[in-house]
């Protein structure tokens, strides 16, 4: 796993309380690599926060629709905006992106361009559950120290197709090939469950925390 950051610079990464996802497994793992940690929705912590971390498990519009009622949207974008670190795990990361198909379709949060389709498992079945080899397609201090490939845990139906083809880092395959990793500026994620990844998920997760601890320097 990549170096911790010194105690004295460890940074405050909020972690996103909208009710859905694995957020105590997040929280011990990010804990881990040296972050300080925050479980909130509170809008005045989060805009504090070095960096955020957005969770998720479950289905896209039930997720979108707690997060606008929480109010949470605009204060992700207002961050994001301003250059904090966001980090976007499993479906989290999904709800980064204009849209999804899920459930006959919704907005999300827009942070990155394209949307997010049913994954095309040529007849494997769904959900994609197990371990599968990412394979980085360029460069990025999110993957900095990690070999190429990294194995990480995946469980999903759906996955992203961005737009931006600057924004894929890490691809994966089931049926189809599929963005599972993305970096763009300051916005982040994985399809996968970092926190259930062992050392290469813990790695990402490193590289994340020091990217926050960054901008605190």
């Amino acid at each position: 796993m990549p170096d911790r950051p010194a105690p004295d610079a460890a940074p405050t990464i909020a972690i996103v309380d909208y009710g859905m996802g694995n957020r105590r497994s997040v929280e011990k793992a990010l804990q881990r690599t040296g972050a300080r940690t925050l479980m909130t929705r509170d809008h005045a912590e989060l805009r504090a926060a070095d960096g955020l971390l957005l969770p998720g498990v479950g289905a896209f519009p039930a997720a979108m629709r707690v997060i606008r009622d929480l109010g949470l949207d605009e204060v992700l974008k207002e961050c994001a905006s301003r250059g904090t670190p966001l980090f976007g795990s499993c479906m989290g990361m999904q709800l980064l992106f204009e849209e999804s198909e899920e459930h006959g379709g919704a907005e999300g949060l827009g942070l990155l361009r394209g949307s997010v389709r049913r994954l095309d498992s040529h007849g494997q079945n769904l959900p994609h559950i197990g371990w599968s080899e990412v394979k980085w397609v360029r460069e990025s201090p999110l993957r900095d120290g990690l070999p190429d490939p990294i194995h990480l845990y995946h469980v999903h139906t759906f996955a992203p197709h961005p737009t931006d083809e600057d924004a894929v880092l890490g691809v994966a395959e089931y049926g189809e090939t599929f963005a599972t990793v993305v970096a763009q500026g300051n916005i982040y994620g994985a399809q996968s469950h970092p926190e259930k990844s062992s050392a290469h998920g813990l790695g990402l997760l490193a590289n994340f925390t020091k990217r926050c601890a960054q901008v605190i320097a």
